[in-house]
């Protein structure tokens, strides 16, 4: 069994960066770092981040994709992917990490004005703005799993108000659960900052659009770090004129990286980070080095997706 390597993503880690980190712990195994792949036939397990157009259709005895992130939606929409490949994901806990502490510093620098004090100085106005108690702050999380749960665990900690929204029910300390389509409009209406982790499934892909961004409360702040195709774009420059959201922060977009033309790029209510917002997945290369051993012994994979479902 041989296993390539294909990374897509750039200024991220290379693939022999990849090999370097799992092939220790896989003696005498057979590792290929694209573009040199060798003969694809004997490839049967993938490693990558994006699978590169076309390539699952030269793989016939291709078993399994292991997806070095979260999403996978680009994988299962693929039209050459087979039935019968099984694709597991990572749950890096440094990548959940960061994408923590990204969106606290994005929440912290609105609760505390940062943003307006920068342009400020650069204009040497001496003006204050005092801050709301953070209890009197509401901050919403949509998608409450392996991620989301971490965000919102953090927020509560720090007793902000916390929201959470979920397909079913969760138990979050501190965290009031919200579900259904009662339990969304609630969530923003009540939120100041909205922060999304969902997955692209077909029932998340164009979720905040113009009907959506109408129920988000006054002024509030969207954080998306989950999917771009969450957003349906030209809607969300329209609310922002109507300040439903007042400011978004995007870290994902429909297609990477943003068209020079997009007009995002020069939104004064639009914060744009390069998909950085969780980026090392280093302490998860033992679940790679896992999931090759049970795929040769037959047994069942470390967070395999649910190929219907999405995720």
């Amino acid at each position: 069994m041989a296993i390539a390597i294909a990374i897509k993503m750039q200024d991220w880690f290379s693939p022999q960066q990849v090999r370097d980190q799992i092939s220790p712990a896989l003696p005498g195994v057979d590792i290929r770092c694209a573009p040199e792949l060798g003969s694809l036939e004997d490839i049967e397990m993938l490693i990558c981040d994006r699978v590169p157009p076309g390539l699952i259709a030269r793989l016939p005895n291709l078993q399994f994709i292991q997806k070095l992130g979260a999403g996978v939606e680009t994988m299962v929409r693929d039209a050459d992917l087979r039935t019968d490949i099984r694709i597991s994901r990572l749950r890096s806990v440094a990548a959940a990490r960061e994408i923590v502490e990204y969106c606290l510093l994005y929440v912290l620098s609105e609760h505390r004005h940062a943003r307006q004090y920068r342009e400020n100085q650069s204009s040497r106005t001496w003006k204050a703005f005092a801050p709301k108690l953070t209890p009197d702050v509401t901050v919403g999380i949509l998608g409450l799993g392996h991620i989301g749960a971490r965000i919102a665990e953090t927020f509560a900690s720090l007793d902000f108000t916390t929201l959470g929204w979920s397909r079913s029910a969760k138990s979050i300390p501190g965290v009031t659960s919200l579900t259904g389509d009662e339990g969304l409009d609630s969530l923003l209406g009540r939120s100041d900052f909205v922060i999304s982790i969902l997955p692209a499934t077909q029932h998340t892909c164009g979720l905040m659009n113009g009907a959506t961004f109408g129920k988000f409360k006054s002024g509030s702040t969207l954080i998306n770090v989950g999917r771009g195709d969450l957003i349906v774009d030209e809607d969300l420059i329209v609310a922002l004129s109507d300040h439903r959201p007042g400011h978004a922060v995007l870290d994902v977009f429909h297609s990477e990286p943003l068209a020079d033309d997009h007009p995002f790029w020069d939104h004064p209510q639009v914060t744009i980070t390069p998909h950085v917002s969780g980026w090392n997945v280093v302490d998860s290369m033992d679940d790679v080095v896992e999931n090759y051993r049970r795929l040769k012994a037959g047994e069942p994979l470390l967070h395999e997706i649910d190929r219907q479902a999405g995720y």
